[in-house]
């Protein structure tokens, strides 16, 4: 009888640690997916070198579970056209233009897709997260992010 009580209290003693591990990373996930729920919406863009607000940008989910933005309203130049864009976007007016693309939600950020600058027409690795209450967007010649440049947005009340 003692043996059947030892190996009792050895799993239950066991199990608690796994359920206590089991809440702290669902804590931790919870908490990653609020901030990604975070930033979708409306953000208007602001040009890191003039400090300029050219454009809304709308940030959804996708239904493949990856997430996207386009700019949903141009504040200056609505009739702009991306013409140094490649294929389907070439000649395609910048309102209605898918920017943020294949993005997906990790660790409280978006990684992992590519960001399209419609002044060059060239697509960047992306990265978007949130600081201070404002959106940061990374877009870099390389996957780690080191060559690059930011650009922080806010929110577009």
């Amino acid at each position: 009888m003692q043996i059947f009580e030892y190996f009792c209290a050895q799993f239950c003693e066991i199990n608690m640690k796994k359920m206590v591990f089991l809440a702290f990373v669902g804590l931790f996930c919870m908490c990653a997916y609020g901030q990604v729920d975070q930033i979708v919406g409306d953000w208007k863009t602001v040009d890191d070198k003039t400090g300029d607000s050219f454009s809304i940008v709308s940030i959804y989910a996708g239904n493949n579970g990856l997430y996207y933005g386009k700019i949903s309203k141009m504040l200056v130049g609505q009739d702009l056209v991306c013409d140094l864009c490649e294929g389907a976007d070439h000649n395609r007016p910048l309102e209605g233009l898918v920017i943020i693309r294949d993005m997906k939600a990790i660790d409280g950020e978006l990684r992992e897709g590519k960001v399209l600058d419609p002044e060059s027409g060239k697509f960047y690795y992306g990265k978007i997260y949130l600081k201070d209450g404002k959106l940061v967007l990374r877009g870099s010649l390389d996957k780690r992010g080191f060559l690059g440049r930011n650009q922080t947005w806010v929110p577009a009340n």
